[in-house]
């Protein structure tokens, strides 16, 4: 196909992404959740960024797949005041996906240990809210809080991005409470 073929067809061929009515309800949601965490991380952390740092504690990578897309342009959640942190010495709050593994128990445990109090935990998916699927397994501990203390659980296989931030939504309104 020649170049200006191409450019006519772009430019005047028919549209093949999705119509924009078919996401923005969904977008709605996001935004709204968005805008109420922002005004509660503002008040609890003095204008500064909920810190983020994320583990796996031995999931499938479809939790770490949202959390990524929280991560992009698309739903860029820094405009909502959460960034996420490489050392687990700087995070507000712990995020762990995957049913714990024994190979992984330590490190989760370790990362748990060297956040500064208080750290809020969240575990995010079936597989750190219950084990999942591996509960039985032998390679498996199970649960995330068979090894830390959770303090708000997000069940889904993999949740949402919108489930994710009402889940850290509801875990600051309960710490703020106390």
């Amino acid at each position: 196909m020649s170049f200006p073929k191409l450019l006519n067809r772009l430019f005047l061929g028919p549209r093949v992404t999705e119509k924009q009515e078919s996401f923005l309800k969904t977008d709605e949601e996001f935004e709204t959740v968005g805008a109420e965490l922002k005004s509660i991380v503002i008040n609890l952390y003095g204008g500064r960024s909920l810190r983020i740092r994320a583990v796996d504690g031995g999931s499938t990578n479809a939790e770490e797949i949202e959390l990524t897309a929280l991560n992009n342009a698309y739903y860029d959640i820094d405009r909502f005041g959460l960034s996420f942190v490489a050392s687990p010495r700087h995070a507000d709050m712990v995020w762990v996906t995957g049913p714990v593994t024994r190979n992984l128990e330590r490190a989760v445990r370790t990362t748990y240990e060297a956040a500064p109090e208080p750290c809020i935990v969240v575990a995010i998916g079936d597989g750190a809210c219950t084990g999942g699927i591996w509960k039985d397994s032998y390679a498996v501990v199970g649960a995330l809080d068979k090894v830390i203390p959770v303090h708000i659980k997000i069940p889904g296989d993999p949740p949402t991005p919108t489930q994710i931030l009402r889940g850290v939504l509801n875990a600051l309104k309960q710490s703020s409470s106390k």
